[in-house]
């Protein structure tokens, strides 16, 4: 698979991928099987 590129995907794809990608984001911890972010989501993320 090639590199990300943001101008080869719509404005709502790259809004989830970020969001994705982001530890202070909820869809962060869903896309890992969480059902929302928990309380020490600044210690966990650097695990995950």
């Amino acid at each position: 698979m090639g590199r990300y590129n943001n101008n080869d995907h719509s404005q709502h794809e790259n809004d989830n991928r970020s969001d994705q990608m982001n530890p202070n984001n909820d869809t962060y911890w869903s896309d890992r099987g969480h059902d929302d972010r928990p309380e020490d989501w600044e210690d966990r993320s650097d695990d995950d």
